[in-house]
């Protein structure tokens, strides 16, 4: 596996792009990853990407990895039309629910504040959504606050099931059947996403169908039973939502998605369950959808220690060896752009290799096989990534940063 770097280009600036964006061309969908929820390169290079694909290329709206109300306010915020709008800062530090840094950063506010800048001054005016209307962070601190008061024992077994990049765990489904529990959980899961709609009202009924409360009720039921076709209802609902926005966006509307990883790339690259990714591939085309991977080799991260608690700074070590965060070293360069080739790709884009995942916990040993050129169309590689910054209070621990 030598011949990487031939397919390298130094990220130094927003112009270091352009191979990129000739890959995108007239592309429709454009997904943008992340290993985590919690490093400044990734997201700062997302939104170096994304500028380019709303001046140059005339996208119409970003739809992120994020609550549709929490959106729904930044979205006011950047495309306003009262005599005095709320500011981006504002709608972003509303964002209160756990895990507040996913989206409440600076990294994101610095988008925020240019996006509305361009709206103001282009008649065309590019939107910002959330696409998980089922709420799965607020669900599953929902659950967690319910076991408190029903089984404790059994939140560990919770924490380890709803964990967006694992499957989920089956003993927990034991418990919550066992305990009678089942009922009650999907019954309060559903009140609330019954009352979110409530709250969004008009607009929310204006953007998304009518059966999303009934569908919740699916989603959460096979959520709380433990089963892995719950990984499957949301990846399906990530990529309902967006094509729902592209069709009322309009004939020729384009969209930036900004996601994890899990859901950007191909599953059928991996031995993970359908992806958001795959989902938009199969849909609209290969040729119409560019999915972009992001990695780092170490660095430091935020996250939390565990499900629930405060975020913190901590420590990235090493990449595993012969991963792909580990092989990509090769290039030369401390940053790079790799523009995958379509067709006779090198071994190193066709054979399994470990990948590094990681959510919004610290669990940076985690990784997962995947055959790189399969699951994406580029990838952006960081020898050495740094923190981003919430706009909410860190936790005053710190992790060293790796060596």
């Amino acid at each position: 596996m030598s011949d990487f770097g031939a397919h390298a280009h130094l990220l130094a600036n927003a112009g270091a792009l352009d191979p990129l964006m000739l890959r995108i061309g007239d592309a429709s969908v454009v997904m943008l990853g992340a290993a985590d929820h919690g490093t400044h390169d990734f997201q700062h290079w997302r939104v170096e990407i994304t500028r380019r694909l709303v001046a140059e290329h005339g996208f119409s709206f970003v739809a992120v990895e994020g609550d549709w109300a929490d959106c729904a306010r930044v979205d006011r915020a950047v495309r306003p039309t009262g005599a005095e709008p709320p500011a981006p800062a504002a709608a972003l530090r509303s964002v209160e629910r756990w895990p507040t840094w996913m989206w409440a950063n600076e990294e994101v506010l610095g988008f925020c504040d240019w996006l509305r800048r361009w709206n103001a001054g282009h008649d065309r005016r590019v939107g910002f959504h959330g696409l998980d209307v089922y709420s799965l962070w607020e669900s599953t601190r929902a659950i967690v606050d319910y076991l408190r008061g029903h089984d404790p024992a059994a939140i560990p077994a919770a924490v380890r099931a709803y964990r967006g990049l694992e499957p989920p765990a089956r003993n927990t489904a034991a418990r919550f059947v066992r305990a009678g529990l089942e009922p009650g959980v999907v019954g309060l899961l559903t009140y609330l996403r019954r009352h979110a709609v409530e709250r969004v009202g008009e607009e929310f009924a204006a953007w998304q169908s009518r059966d999303v409360v009934p569908g919740a009720e699916g989603y959460y039921r096979s959520m709380v039973a433990g089963d892995v076709p719950s990984r499957t209802l949301r990846a399906t609902h990530l990529a309902d939502t967006l094509d729902r926005l592209l069709e009322h966006y309009g004939r020729g509307a384009k969209a930036v998605v900004w996601a994890h990883n899990a859901h950007v790339g191909d599953a059928r690259a991996t031995a993970g369950p359908v992806s958001p990714g795959q989902l938009a591939r199969q849909r609209h085309g290969a040729d119409s959808v560019v999915l972009v991977g992001f990695g780092g080799y170490q660095g430091t991260v935020v996250a939390a220690a565990d499900w629930g608690e405060p975020p913190r700074v901590s420590a990235v070590p090493p990449a595993r060896a012969g991963s792909v965060e580990a092989l990509l070293r090769g290039s030369g360069h401390e940053r790079a752009l790799f523009v995958f080739p379509r067709v006779d790709q090198p071994r190193w884009l066709t054979e399994p290799v470990d990948h590094r995942a990681m959510g919004v916990l610290h669990e940076p040993d985690g990784y997962e096989e995947t055959v790189l050129g399969a699951r994406y169309d580029a990838f952006c590689w960081f020898h050495h990534t740094t923190a981003l910054h919430p706009l909410h209070a860190l936790s005053p621990e710190r992790e060293p940063a790796a060596a």
